[in-house]
């Protein structure tokens, strides 16, 4: 699994043996966390080891449920509120002979429904979050100038993804905003590291941002951060990741390097 490699590597960075038996269970991430509940990378390890997570999906397969260790799961609701729902409750009363007709059989084809309905489902909460997304944008229009505390949610080429603490909404502070130097970008530690500068900014860090656009259409925020003093360098792990120059040519070295 690459998510839980990129896990296991992050770790190491930290002291922490990640030890990866051939049945991953959930007392180890719950071990992981209980280590680091009182250290400032808490918010962080948190994060991380959510997107190590698998996607949930539907299956007539009964694989349990991980987060609960739980070997026998089915998840429904009552009343009935999505398809899955309904075929649970169908296939209830089928077992039990509620409805009277125990020797009525449906003959769908659970595979082939189960993969309809995990996409459907992941499309809908897309459409959701992209509508969340307008909708905050369409708030934050009177709020243009506005500072707010932010924790980044996030790395990247493009800058940082920051969500905001008052209002919950995630914005973009693009890599054109910070000082002008080369960032080195680690896709490993999730950090985006000035080489000269001695900016450092990381996964979970809290940073004091200014909001300057806000594209309801779009659903987007642009930031800018107007505290650098929690991005200050410290001591900060090296990866062996790659690096690059911003015109896509690798370099010796260990993360992807950024002309800002």
């Amino acid at each position: 699994n690459e998510k839980l490699e990129t896990l296991d590597q992050f770790l190491r960075t930290l002291n922490f043996q990640f030890t990866k038996g051939p049945i991953i269970k959930p007392h180890l991430f719950n071990r992981i966390l209980r280590k680091f509940s009182e250290k400032p990378e808490a918010h962080m390890i948190s994060q991380m080891i959510l997107r190590s997570q698998a996607q949930a999906e539907y299956s007539p397969a009964n694989i349990g449920h991980f987060g609960l260790a739980l070997r026998s799961y089915a998840h429904f609701t009552s009343p009935i509120r999505r398809y899955a729902d309904l075929l649970v409750h169908r296939f209830l009363i089928q077992s039990l002979n509620f409805d009277g007709c125990g020797s009525k059989s449906y003959d769908e084809d659970l595979t082939d429904i189960s993969r309809h309905i995990s996409m459907t489902e992941r499309r809908g909460g897309k459409a959701e979050r992209d509508t969340f997304d307008r909708f905050t944008a369409l708030f934050h229009v009177n709020h243009i100038n506005k500072e707010f505390s932010g924790r980044v949610n996030g790395v990247s080429k493009a800058g940082l993804f920051v969500t905001l603490m008052e209002t919950g909404a995630d914005g973009l502070v693009p890599m054109r905003t910070l000082p002008n130097d080369y960032y080195d970008l680690d896709p490993i530690l999730h950090t985006l590291t000035g080489s000269t500068n001695g900016l450092v900014f990381r996964l979970g860090q809290e940073l004091r941002v200014q909001l300057n656009e806000a594209i309801p259409i779009k659903g987007n925020l642009i930031l800018s951060v107007v505290d650098y003093e929690s991005s200050h360098k410290t001591a900060v792990p090296v990866s062996k990741s790659k690096r690059y120059t911003n015109k896509g040519k690798r370099r010796s070295g260990s993360s992807n390097r950024l002309r800002k």
